[in-house]
């Protein structure tokens, strides 16, 4: 991927990941627009000057609305990144979790294929371009106190694999992006070997850049959840994971 050109538009790309990534691709050269819901985060990164769309997933209307309002202002865009995601602890004892476990999946799988399907019309008539999917190392390695969420990211994993099988031949590629814990959205207080977000974000640049770029973006801190079947160390680590129950970690929405 030749970030040097790209048009991007990143939605739930007002914080955290999302956000260092439009840094990281302006910076490369690329025109970077951003969508999400919080008219704050808007306004401070229409500040840094980039084009800024209210999007949200959880509502078709509204990312069919962000979609051309993106593509009257940029009829050119090649890439799309589907960031939003929310992270919710659920006691699945208590059948109360269910409010929030479809709120996750609602907005981290459901979301995620309401974005694509707004704009595979587009890159399909385009010929080429790039959906850039984000899934997490908890999709491969689950984090029992937050079981919807590792549901989530499972699917949009298979969803990814899916859809990149069936956009074969048209130019269109689809890249998951897989993080590990990123010291962002509270985990830097939880977890201290969390990834600092400034060396996630050049790893993943220089990963995207590489030729060809690889269908899966997994940087170093990744690998051991990415691979923990196969490694034979899934069953230990699930159980590591699952100490202090489902008040371990925090809740992300974004």
């Amino acid at each position: 991927m030749d970030l040097s050109n790209r048009t991007v538009f990143i939605v739930g790309g007002t914080s955290g990941i999302g956000r260092e990534l439009a840094r990281r691709f302006a910076a490369a050269g690329s025109t970077v627009a951003v969508g999400g819901r919080s008219p704050e985060a808007l306004a401070e990164l229409a500040g840094e000057g980039f084009g800024t769309i209210s999007v949200d997933v959880s509502s078709s209307a509204s990312v069919a609305s962000a979609r051309d309002a993106v593509l009257a202002r940029h009829p050119e865009l090649d890439t799309v990144v589907t960031m939003s995601g929310v992270m919710l602890l659920e006691d699945l004892r208590d059948p109360a979790h269910f409010e929030d476990a479809a709120t996750t999946i609602g907005t981290n799988l459901l979301g995620t294929i309401r974005v694509i399907d707004a704009f595979t019309p587009h890159l399909i008539r385009q010929g080429a371009g790039t959906f850039v999917t984000v899934t997490s190392g908890i999709a491969f390695l689950p984090f029992p106190p937050m079981p919807s969420y590792a549901a989530s990211k499972a699917a949009v994993h298979a969803y990814s694999e899916a859809l990149r099988a069936q956009l074969d031949g048209t130019g269109v590629d689809v890249v998951e992006l897989v993080p590990p814990a990123v010291a962002t959205a509270g985990q830097e207080e939880v977890n201290p070997h969390a990834l600092p977000l400034d060396d996630f974000a050049t790893e993943v640049m220089d990963l995207l850049s590489q030729d060809p770029t690889p269908h899966e973006i997994l940087v170093k801190k990744v690998l051991v959840h990415r691979w923990a079947e196969r490694d034979g160390t899934y069953d230990d680590l699930v159980a590591q994971r699952s100490a202090g129950g489902p008040d371990h970690a925090p809740s992300r929405r974004a």
